[in-house]
């Protein structure tokens, strides 16, 4: 998936008429942990008047203003004997700013209680010596997270800013997420899928960082690439937002929108942003409906390996979810029929709103929790309720055999074995677009 830069060649006057609280530069797209390598992106480029934090004066004096919050100040040689040199072997990620490596760091005396570990797992993000994008991209990435604390934002530990003969040494150092990106659960590039409440509670968490930002906030943030791959796990899969390379402060008080170039990945940035440059908070919300279907698919927004009519998720599904007999043909197949049908149409609704075609008319993110709030709960009513019939259908299949189901009645309990069009589609090889008739074998789907 590609990032993108678009300009008309217009110089907009209140591109940079707001003063950020954030610093007054250019936001870049930044490397998150769980980044593709394969992922090629080309980067935004920087306002003319942008303030220039190169210089030594300027970059020394914003270090001594950061210090007075809790980051941790790293020495490069902690940094390097962590990653045992920048292995090679322990490098999680890779992109235009640099490289990003698991290690090891000591965790402060301070911090130390008794039976906690006095070590911690961290992802460091080494930025390249050279290249002015990187440098910046770390110093607002620095004045940004290191400042915001929120469950569902990525947590920036500490930096490290050494200078010395070949230049400037800028490393980040985050929380580890263990279960990678959401990107790489959804392209099966994980052993096992997500199951369907995992993924609910994954849109929930999502949906709480971008309400955050856009709502909770003295001002205003708004992400500007929000996707799979900036939505990190942790051990527990709660998910956490990552890459504020291209956040952007929303419009002051009295403004409808900021005037800006065009940034973003293809697929996932709202139409009118792309058309006319104006930016606001539904934006993202654009962009969050479009993750929802990739969460009911486990197709990527655009997937160029697959037949012209399917390679852009969005009118990919057009014809399917206005037709409730047909809808269970996008779910993702990896789920294997193991999912509510009624909450992934209810989840395909939502998505609908965010997708609306008028900014105004799309939802807030904080009514996005709420809606996605009622759905888990009415899912996991609907799974309770559905535990002890289980086990009583599956007694009397053990007894009767092949008898049939009950008419008119619904639940995981009704189910048999069929040849199904899903199956092909598991059947599907998406780098190459072949069937593999080795891997069938028989699943399990309702039928009512």
């Amino acid at each position: 998936m590609k990032c993108f830069h678009f300009t008309n060649g217009e110089r907009r006057d209140d591109e940079d008429g707001v003063v950020s609280r954030l610093s007054k530069v250019s936001w870049a797209r930044s490397l998150s942990v769980a980044s593709s390598t394969v992922d090629t992106t080309r980067r935004s480029e920087f306002d003319s008047d942008s303030r220039d934090l190169s210089d030594s004066v300027s970059f020394y004096e914003f270090l001594s203003q950061r210090r007075a919050n809790d980051l941790r100040v790293f020495s490069f040689s902690e940094l390097k004997s962590a990653t045992r040199g920048f292995s090679r072997a322990l490098m999680v990620g890779e992109g235009g700013f640099g490289c990003v490596f698991r290690g090891v760091v000591r965790v402060p005396e301070d911090e130390i209680t008794d039976g906690s570990p006095s070590k911690m797992d961290v992802a460091i993000k080494q930025l390249n010596r050279s290249g002015f994008q990187g440098h910046k991209e770390w110093i607002n990435e620095v004045n940004f997270l290191g400042v915001v604390k929120h469950p569902n934002l990525v947590k920036l530990i500490g930096y490290c800013a050494e200078d010395d003969e070949r230049g400037i040494q800028r490393l980040l150092v985050y929380e580890l997420m263990r279960n990678k990106s959401l990107e790489d659960h959804l392209l099966a590039r994980m052993p096992s899928p997500l199951p369907w409440m995992t993924r609910l509670k994954i849109a929930q968490d999502s949906a709480r960082g971008l309400a955050y930002l856009h709502e909770e906030m003295d001002f205003q943030l708004i992400f500007r690439d929000f996707k799979t791959s900036n939505i990190l796990l942790d051990e527990d899969f709660n998910a956490k937002l990552s890459d504020f390379g291209l956040a952007r402060q929303g419009p002051p008080e009295g403004m409808s929108h900021v005037s800006t170039s065009v940034v973003g990945t293809v697929g996932y940035a709202a139409p009118e942003y792309v058309q006319t440059g104006k930016l606001t908070a539904k934006s993202d919300v654009w962009s969050f409906g479009v993750v929802l279907y990739e969460l009911i698919t486990g197709r990527r927004a655009v997937e160029r390996n697959l037949p012209r009519s399917e390679q852009k998720l969005l009118e990919w599904v057009r014809p399917y979810i206005s037709d409730s007999k047909k809808f269970h043909l996008i779910v993702d197949p990896r789920l294997e029929g193991e999912y509510c049908i009624k909450s992934a149409y209810k989840v395909a609704s939502l998505a609908n709103r965010c997708l609306l075609k008028q900014p105004r008319s799309r939802p807030k993110m904080s009514e996005v929790v709420e809606t996605l709030g009622n759905i888990i709960n009415e899912t996991s009513s609907q799974e309770a309720a559905l535990e002890p019939v289980n086990e009583t259908e599956e007694a009397k299949e053990e007894n009767v055999g092949d008898s049939e189901p009950e008419s008119g009645k619904q639940g995981n309990n009704y189910l048999k074995k069929v040849f199904d069009i899903r199956d092909f589609v598991n059947l599907r090889n998406k780098s190459i677009g072949k069937l593999d008739w080795r891997n069938w074998t028989p699943g399990m789907i309702r039928t009512w």
